[in-house]
């Protein structure tokens, strides 16, 4: 049987309604923003059953457009293009966001003849799903000839995916689903009197310590010295559903063991995936295992940081021990470990980490950031993802591109019913995945 292949439509770059202003054709980045220049973009994506009313797809490609030409004029970086200024006297190398010199952001319109079930009926997440994305395998550098923004809709036989690919380097998971949140209500919004009004209005003004900023020199005379490419080793992608009522179980059972009150939702759900995977790799008792988790920094400064904050604001937690403390002990001994590291992420932590980072800059290396022990829980179930209905119902499903992928990374999203629920996208390679679909602990939490 051979494999559906995608037909291009229609390809245009979108600029930002009304133009943006002169004051703002400079967007600097950040030191958080720069750490992300040799990693993916984020790319995630709703799946839609596709409308049965008379308005044919066209028009809703022409108004999906519109919106985010009005979208752009508040989240303009998006429209710009990456450039590096340097000097050899004295020697300096910036990275900042052209916003004027642009075509734009990209918007891609395609076919594939395909139903909404050859995407959710199989237990494992089709690979096709990946060439719903554009910027396929691309890092964040790459936005100095790319778009920083990509929106592509596959039209399949039966449904609508909405897909969006955004640079790394210009924000993180809450910057990205502000964005797609604003995109859905200006959908939603665009034919009343005021389209240009949203919700949360985004924060451009660049955060550094004081003293700092906003531009930041690198240490670096070229971009070979601090990109690397990462080709992701061949894996399993399946998605985990924790209902309202099964977390609710695991809370309580994480805190009774560890005779606490303090243990949260996800704390705990942490630690039945990284005991479980640490099982299913079949590690030597004696060796390191570490549970990773990425954090928003926005509420652990202070004064804190708002939401609105458009650029990234996020730090990557750490705790270890040994296999076999970790596997000898119950779910409440590893979750009290994680919630211990996330307690002490405060704001002292979070600046120490900046003021570090500035005295001796790097850029994150995703084939040394993760050891093949690690268990990395990323995104957030917190995230607004099913809000956006784009004229067509709550979305089906939420799936996810290429990007930042490795074995033992875990995306959280919320659950389809809301409500506390979660779902979890697991990466794993092939009988390392077989093992965990077998493993009795886990499994027992999963729900159908």
């Amino acid at each position: 049987m051979s494999i559906p292949s995608l037909k291009h439509v229609s390809a245009c770059f979108i600029k930002p309604h009304p133009p943006i202003q002169d004051s703002n054709q400079i967007w600097y980045l950040s030191p958080w923003d720069i750490r992300m220049l040799s990693v993916n973009y984020i790319q995630k994506g709703l799946l839609f059953k596709k409308p049965t009313t008379s308005q044919n797809l066209q028009h809703f490609i022409n108004k999906l457009k519109h919106s985010l030409s009005l979208t752009l004029s508040h989240f303009y970086p998006l429209s710009g293009r990456l450039v590096t200024h340097k000097t050899l006297v004295p020697p300096t190398y910036t990275v900042f966001v052209d916003c004027k010199n642009s075509p734009g952001a990209k918007f891609i319109h395609v076919t594939l003849d395909i139903t909404i079930n050859d995407i959710l009926t199989p237990i494992d997440v089709p690979p096709i799903v990946h060439s719903f994305f554009d910027h396929h395998k691309a890092v964040n550098h790459d936005g100095h000839t790319m778009s920083l923004l990509s929106i592509q809709v596959t039209e399949l036989l039966d449904g609508v995916f909405i897909a969006c690919s955004v640079n790394h380097s210009l924000g993180d998971g809450t910057a990205y689903w502000n964005f797609f949140n604003a995109l859905s209500e200006t959908f939603q919004n665009v034919n009343n009197t005021n389209p240009l009004s949203i919700s949360y209005q985004p924060i451009h003004n660049r955060w550094s310590p004081e003293g700092y900023g906003p531009i930041i020199n690198l240490p670096f005379k070229h971009h070979d010295e601090f990109i690397h490419t990462y080709e992701a080793p061949i894996l399993k992608e399946r998605f985990f559903h924790f209902s309202a009522e099964s977390i609710a179980k695991l809370k309580a059972k994480a805190n009774k063991e560890f005779k606490t009150t303090k243990i949260s939702s996800f704390q705990s759900l942490s630690a039945l995936v990284w005991r479980s995977i640490t099982r299913a790799r079949q590690l030597q008792h004696d060796q390191t295992t570490t549970c990773k988790l990425a954090i928003n920094n926005r509420t652990r400064m202070e004064p804190p940081l708002p939401k609105e904050y458009f650029g990234n604001s996020i730090h990557t937690l750490s705790t270890e021990t040994t296999v076999r403390e970790l596997l000898e002990n119950n779910i409440g001994w590893a979750a009290w470990k994680i919630h211990v590291a996330v307690a002490n992420h405060d704001n002292k932590v979070v600046r120490g980490s900046v003021e570090e980072w500035l005295h001796s800059p790097y850029v994150y290396r995703m084939d040394l950031f993760f050891d093949p022990n690690t268990v990395m829980m990323g995104s957030s179930p917190r995230f607004n993802m099913y809000g956006n209905e784009f004229g067509m119902g709550k979305a089906l499903a939420v799936r996810s591109g290429y990007g930042n992928k490795f074995d033992g990374k875990i995306t959280s999203y919320p659950g389809r019913e809301g409500g506390g629920s979660i779902d979890l996208e697991v990466c794993l390679s092939p009988d390392k995945m077989m093992a965990l679909e077998s493993d009795e602990e886990f499994m027992n939490s999963v729900s159908v």
